[in-house]
């Protein structure tokens, strides 16, 4: 891009009565979007914008954008470069600080623009976003992966093991010593246990989702209900919804067990004693396998426990790995089969005190 057309351009004030016809695709957008006239004026801001500097377009637009932050003089820079043509296009890592709040760690691309509407547009995205994004392919490439692995894995189990179940049953036919007897009863039941095992592995490609409308708070007290009936006297589960929240699309059945399995470990692990939080929010603008959705269900499952120990930490939703001692290493994996096969994902963050696992499910 070479920079603004030196051809009569409107006034500050005309461009700032039109922007929203011409610009508003810009709120379609996950990064937050300002766009400035030649003189550093907010002419427009996306949502996402309104949402990551907390202030509303009314309260900005028409306002010198620089002047909203302790250090805005990085921006008057950018406003005066652009002015000058010194770049098309430029990218670079910003701190920027309002007063009384915690500064902002951004990734921006500036684009010197070519149009009526504003002289300079401003592409911002939290580092932790990009962080997000990235951690959010590694799951999902991570668990198409595991899925076929685990899928041919079982199959390729499950012929053999029948077998050798067989000639246990054959070989105890033919013994007469009950102490021999024993040995093979050992190989049956094993057996048996390997079945289970690879059958649980199996369930989230055999079972056929059930769609319907549903209230996803009749899911949580379902499962609330279900888990102090097991820790009636020492575990807290408090609720935090959005009553707002209509109704979704899902099978409800695997929606009550993906729950399950999150606040189960999460009481497991604390060993009953603690406390549990259900909330419910609803996202705006979430992509989520790199599709873009208008409106999702923004579920946690958020507990007081010690955390998810470390070593395990980023292999937490793969098949057979568990931090607690006896247990399978399915649930997540399952849960998070489930919440896929709705189009959405389950992410996590923990720390010693605080385990909060985030469901995301597209409503729109």
């Amino acid at each position: 891009m070479t920079g603004p057309r030196p051809i009569d351009p409107p006034s500050g004030i005309e461009r700032r009565r039109r922007p929203e016809s011409l610009l508003a695709g810009l709120d379609l957008l996950a990064s937050g979007v300002v766009v400035l006239d030649d003189t550093g004026h907010t002419v427009f801001i996306n949502q996402a914008a309104e949402q990551l500097f907390e202030l509303s377009s009314r309260a900005m637009v028409g306002h010198p954008f620089a002047r909203l932050f302790v250090n805005g003089a990085v921006i008057d820079t950018l406003v005066e470069e652009a002015g000058r043509n010194a770049f098309g296009q430029k990218r670079q890592d910003l701190v920027l600080e309002r007063t009384g709040r915690t500064p902002i760690r951004l990734n921006s691309t500036a684009v010197v623009l070519e149009s009526p509407v504003g002289g300079l547009l401003l592409e911002f995205r939290e580092m932790d976003q990009f962080l997000r994004h990235d951690r959010e392919s590694r799951i999902l490439d991570s668990a198409q992966a595991n899925r076929e692995l685990v899928r041919n894995l079982a199959h390729e189990i499950k012929n053999p093991l029948g077998g050798i179940r067989g000639a246990a049953q054959l070989l105890e036919t033919e013994l007469d010593s009950p102490a021999l007897r024993e040995y093979t009863q050992v190989v049956i039941k094993e057996a048996d246990r390997l079945q289970a095992l690879v059958d649980r592995l199996l369930a989230p490609h055999r079972v056929a989702r059930v769609d319907e409308d549903l209230n996803i708070h009749e899911v949580l007290e379902r499962v609330r209900s279900v888990v102090l009936a097991e820790y009636p006297q020492s575990l807290q589960i408090d609720r935090d919804y959005d009553a707002s929240i209509p109704d979704i699309r899902g099978d409800k059945e695997q929606l009550i067990q993906v729950v399950l399995n999150l606040v189960s470990n999460a009481a497991q692990v604390m060993e009953g004693q603690g406390r549990i939080l259900l909330k419910t929010r609803i996202a705006r603008q979430v992509t989520i396998a790199k599709r873009r959705h208008r409106l999702a269900l923004d579920l946690h499952v958020i507990d007081n426990g010690p955390g998810i120990p470390e070593a395990i930490r980023e292999r937490i939703f793969f098949p057979l790995v568990s931090g607690r001692e006896g247990g399978s290493g399915l649930g997540l994996s399952l849960a998070q089969s489930f919440v896929q096969q709705h189009g959405g994902l389950i992410e996590c963050e923990s720390r010693p005190g605080r385990t909060d696992f985030r469901i995301l499910l597209p409503m729109s």
